[in-house]
């Protein structure tokens, strides 16, 4: 893009939703990071039977005395967690004034602070046709992100995506973190396989679906000529009247609805976003309406 979105002015604002946000989080990011796997950390599991060779100074020696059996203790593995954020840069993102793409990166820029402040690794990639496109890998700490983050603003928006083509070949982790997929999801093309696929590698999931206020809610009268954002070989002609708008807002909230039906019946969280919508608006109302923030 050739605005700097993620400038220096936006990073402070998100530093500072950080602060006021950050005793208040319920989910998502609000996760202990403990594994299910037993580990070396100070917070007690379960117990197991002793065998020939384990660590002695394991030992519960007091329930040796009760039971005149060795047990050994077991601890909760804490771990490092892995936020991997997909940007769907096809060019129906940059549709409308309401700037759908710089939207998209401002809640993937939040979305990888409020990560890395919970210590945890951020990966942002850009799915373009059918394809994943690695912009930034593997960040961890405050200052990583600083010299990272600008990436964002040399995303471009253009062609078409394909959710599932381009995320299911690619290695996703298995039940180590969150993953997130910010879109319009306005397309024929399948995202069900691609929140299928990460359900059954049991990561958390959000999906962040960003519209325009023209599609939101559209003031269009009268005869029109639309091109399909994407393909403009596709075209409608039409005079739009109030039946034709009120079918399109039928339309619209089947659209809504069914992604939120879909990302909810697999234990997934979905956000509608507006692209003019703040970052305090969707970072407080929105996820306290969740239930993400307390």
């Amino acid at each position: 893009m050739n605005k700097s979105i993620i400038s220096e002015e936006f990073l402070q604002q998100v530093e500072s939703l950080q602060m006021l946000i950050k005793n208040n989080v319920a989910g998502l990011f609000g996760g202990n990071h403990k594994s299910k796997t037993f580990g070396s950390s100070c917070e007690f599991a379960d117990y197991r039977d002793y065998i020939p060779g384990d660590d002695i100074t394991k030992i519960d020696w007091n329930a040796y005395a009760r039971f005149d059996k060795l047990y050994m203790k077991l601890y909760l593995d804490e771990r490092q967690l892995h936020t991997r954020i997909y940007i769907d840069a096809s060019r129906s993102m940059g549709y409308g004034k309401g700037k759908k793409d710089e939207q998209s990166l401002k809640i993937a820029a939040t979305l990888a602070y409020l990560s890395i402040c919970e210590m945890d690794k951020v990966s942002i990639y850009i799915i373009r046709d059918k394809q994943i496109h690695a912009l930034i890998t593997g960040m961890s700490g405050k200052e990583a992100y600083i010299n990272e983050i600008g990436k964002l603003n040399d995303v471009s928006f253009d062609g078409d995506s394909f959710i599932s083509d381009a995320i299911l070949p690619e290695k996703v982790g298995y039940g180590d973190g969150l993953s997130v997929i910010i879109s319009d999801f306005l397309t024929d093309n399948d995202y069900e396989s691609a929140i299928d696929y990460l359900t059954e590698k049991k990561r958390d999931i959000f999906c962040v679906q960003v519209l325009s206020a023209e599609e939101l809610n559209p003031k269009a009268r009268g005869k029109m000529h639309f091109f399909d954002s994407e393909n403009t070989s596709k075209f409608y002609r039409k005079n739009i009247n109030r039946e034709i708008a009120n079918a399109y807002k039928q339309a619209l909230n089947y659209v809504t609805d069914r992604i939120r039906s879909y990302c909810h019946a697999r234990g997934a969280e979905y956000m509608l976003v507006s692209a003019n919508e703040s970052m305090s608006e969707i970072f407080f109302r929105k996820l306290t309406d969740m239930g993400v923030l307390k």
